[in-house]
Parts: structure tokens; sequence; C-alpha cells
């Protein structure tokens, strides 16, 4: 069996506002700590392994290691966004220095007026809004017109809410090419989004979402790993996320649950190479709905879980969880928080104790893995690896 690495994200699971938080009207923010704000948090595997010794959640607790169990850390984001698409790259190695467009004020009508054209329907809304309030709020409409629920976010995002009764989930995802065909250059948004929903109103979004983002305008740590023989497998939206580009197997996933499994079950292969996972319900369904008990229950849930992943984790195997940005559920804004992102690093021939302070991009995820693999850094980023081999 070769060499493997498990590199989780817990989307938007933020650990403190980053420097220039307030630019981006998130002064003040930490998801870990809003969340705990609830005292449903209970993450005992994650403390012995350090998380609770990551800069700006260490003083949650009087009971934490002295030393972290394995390597630690938490990361600033050089890119300029706080969205899934940015986080994710630069993990990967692709810093997004220009901004991705945000349409807060709605999109152009010249783009409306031709995506109307080419799917044959009207639109509804065209504005910021939360993705549940918008479906309460022009669902009825829609059903009764067929009308597209179209709306966007703080995020550089474009969404496009459909009942599934009224458009059929393939015809949803054929209108999203459609969108993401025309939304490039200045219009190009991170993520066009199919959200869809079913049942009576108020209604219920489906699990059905899929996100068709931009493709990565150059190599990442999963072009590097696949263009060189290695097995890079997508466990949820990385797929998505990175346009399909250097991935060489994918699954999808429906909750956190699904997606641990599905994990789990990668882990019994015979692969060499990365595992890519995102865990999406911290971020869609609680973060965004302000929810900060169910964002702590699902952050107890996966430490609960974790013993598994440990369990099936070989001699020569790496563990890394992390997030993409954060998503605080207790401030008044439903959108992401521009803050710092945790890492933890857990291998049998690691070095306990290492606590690598802050770093100043992601991008030292993917140059740490490549250099695990023995490929020359070709990416953004500086490898730790030589800081937490025993």
């Amino acid at each position: 069996m070769g060499k493997r690495v498990f590199l989780i994200v817990m989307d938007s699971v933020g650990v403190g506002e980053l420097p220039d938080a307030a630019d981006f009207g998130d002064e003040g923010s930490n998801t870990v700590k809003a969340a705990a704000t609830s005292g449903y948090l209970d993450m005992p595997n994650m403390k012995k392994l350090g998380f609770f010794n990551i800069k700006g959640i260490d003083d949650m607790y009087t009971d934490i290691p002295e030393k972290p169990m394995y390597a630690v850390s938490r990361l600033a984001e050089r890119s300029k966004g706080k969205d899934t698409t940015t986080g994710h790259w630069e993990i990967a190695g692709l810093t997004s220095l220009k901004p991705m467009p945000t349409f807060s004020s709605g999109f152009p009508e010249s783009f409306i007026q031709e995506f109307s054209r080419r799917t044959g329907r009207g639109m509804l809304c065209n504005k910021a809004y939360s993705g549940t309030a918008v479906i309460k709020d022009y669902g009825k409409e829609h059903v009764k017109t067929g009308d597209l629920i179209v709306y966007t976010s703080a995020d550089s995002v474009f969404q496009i809410a459909a009942h599934e009764k009224i458009v059929p989930i393939e015809q949803l995802y054929e209108y999203c090419r459609i969108a993401r065909e025309l939304l490039q250059g200045d219009l190009g948004v991170g993520r066009v989004i199919a959200r869809p929903f079913e049942g009576e109103w108020p209604y219920e979004r489906t699990p059905r979402r899929h996100d068709f983002s931009l493709v990565p305008p150059k190599d990442t740590m999963l072009d590097v790993l696949s263009g060189n023989g290695f097995d890079v497998l997508s466990v949820g939206k990385i797929i998505d996320i990175f346009a399909e580009k250097g991935i060489t197997e994918y699954v999808r996933t429906v909750d956190n649950e699904d997606g641990i499994n599905k994990t789990l079950e990668y882990m019994d292969r015979d692969i060499n190479g990365l595992v890519f996972t995102n865990l999406v319900d911290f971020d869609m369904v609680y973060g965004h709905r302000n929810d900060p008990e169910g964002y702590a229950k699902a952050l107890s849930y996966f430490d609960s879980r974790l013993p598994e992943i440990i369990d099936k984790l070989n001699d020569d195997d790496i563990l890394m969880i992390t997030a993409d940005h954060g998503c605080d559920p207790v401030t008044p804004s439903t959108d992401h928080s521009r803050e710092y992102i945790p890492l933890v690093v857990y291998g049998k021939k690691l070095k306990h104790g290492v606590n690598l302070g802050t770093r100043d991009t992601f991008a030292d995820i993917g140059a740490t893995i490549l250099d695990y693999f023995g490929l020359d850094i070709t990416i953004d980023g500086t490898s730790f690896l030589k800081e937490i081999k025993a």
C-alpha cells in the first residue's frame, strides 16, 4: 500500500478574525467560540490532538494538554476573499490576489435578459438573500409562473432556486451550465449553485445542490499529484470546487455523516495519494442559518467519529483536519466570515507536541503534501514537513 494523505475540510470552521476582518464586516468573528456559546460543544478527541491549543481558541478550556498530541497551527488567508472557492484553491496552492466579483445589489440586467432568453424562463428576486428565506418569499410565485429564483450573497456566487416538480433537477443543472458559460470575465463569480427545493410552502431544500465553479486558472496541488501518477480522490463538493481539474476519482455526499462514511470507505482502499474531503453541513446547514446549537452538535458529531478515522490510518498515512473560512453563527450576518483556519496534523510517524504557530497562507498545506510525496513544490506555499517529521 502506498503513502496516503487524508485532508478533511470542516467547511467554515474558523478560529478567529483575521487582521483585516473589519474590511469584510467581520470584526470579532470566531466561529468555534460562537458555536461553544450554545453549551453543546463536546470535542474530547480533537482536544487530545491539540485542536484547542491553536491560537484563537486556546483560551476556551483550562484542561487542554500542555503540548498538543501531534502538530497544530492556524493559517491566515492570503487570498482576497472569504468564500469556498478561494479558500480551497489556496489550500491547494493557488492564491487569488484579485477578489472574485460580488453582486450584492443584483446582477446586471443585460446578463439577466440573456440568461432569460437562453433558458426561456423569467427571473425572480436577483439580489442578495438568505437561501431559506428566498424560497419562502418567492417560492409561491415560482411555482405559479415557472420563473427561476436567482439570488446571491456577500460571496461571489450566482444561485438558482427551483422546485423540483417545476424544474426537474437535470434541467436545473443545465440552466446552471448556461449561467456558468455566461458568467465569465468581469462577471466571473466563483460559483454558480443549483439550489433545488421540494414540498409545500414554506418548502424545504433538497440535498441535490450542485456547484459549478470557475476552472482554476493555473495548476494546483491536485494537478501536480495526478500529473505524477498519484491518486487524487474527492469526497463531497471538492470535485465541483476545482471544476474536476486534477481529480482522478470522486464521490458526492448528502451530509457530514455521508462524507465521513465515504472517507472511511476510501481508507479501506489500496491507494497511493490524496483523499480530499469537504464536510459541508457546518457551513450550509448551521453557519448560514445562524444556528450555534446545531453547529456545536455537528462539531461534536465529527469528533465522535474521529477515532474511526484514526483507527484506519496506516503507519505512513497522514491525517490533516482544517477549514476554508469562517461562518460565525452568532453574528447578525448569515454570510461567511474572514477568519483564520485551524490545522491539526496527525500521523504515527510524526512528532508530538509541535505547535507551528500562525502561518501566513493556507497554501502551506498543499506545499507540505507535495513535499510528503517527494514532488517539487511548483505551487504557492512553504512546506512545514521537516518541522513535523519524527
